[in-house]
């Protein structure tokens, strides 16, 4: 598979962040606009949005969210990506310390957990994913562009032990 996007690529994400001014008034920081980049594996490509040094977050830290590195999970605080998941393609499975909230703005996308279970979740679906062990699918001819919000998480616990992250 190449590095292109299928013929019917999605349009550049718009990003526009407030803040305040020296009288605390709130204003527009920065407005912009850019596309996903593919990542190594070529199974999709990714844009960070912004991200948090740590949960709760602090309104009063001027970096550009995006500026901080996010790695493909998360390691602590909050990130929001977006991903286009090419077709015909899929990730590993993973399984990381955090709450993830996917909504699927365009084309369908499949979730399977670890016991092969699977579900369809398609454009305007929402999969609130909470520490389980999956892999993201797309099954269909299209690209499936999906925002990711991930905020970090105690691990789940089972029989008392947390269960270990598995990152691609």
């Amino acid at each position: 598979m190449t590095d292109r996007l299928p013929q019917r690529a999605l349009r550049p994400v718009q990003r526009i962040v407030t803040g305040h001014d020296a009288a605390g008034r709130s204003i527009f920081k920065s407005e912009d606009a850019a596309s996903p980049s593919m990542i190594a594996s070529g199974d999709a490509t990714f844009l960070l949005v912004w991200t948090t040094e740590r949960v709760p977050a602090d309104n009063n830290d001027e970096t550009d969210g995006r500026d901080r590195d996010a790695g493909l999970t998360l390691d602590r605080g909050s990130v929001i990506r977006i991903v286009d998941m090419m077709p015909g393609r899929q990730s590993p499975m993973h399984r990381t310390n955090s709450i993830d909230y996917g909504i699927v703005l365009d084309g369908e996308i499949e979730i399977e957990l670890d016991d092969g279970a699977t579900r369809t979740v398609r454009q305007g679906g929402v999969i609130v994913q909470r520490g389980t062990i999956h892999l993201w699918r797309n099954t269909t001819d299209r690209p499936c562009r999906i925002a990711f919000v991930l905020i970090e998480a105690a691990a789940y616990r089972h029989d008392g032990q947390p269960l270990p992250e598995i990152k691609p």
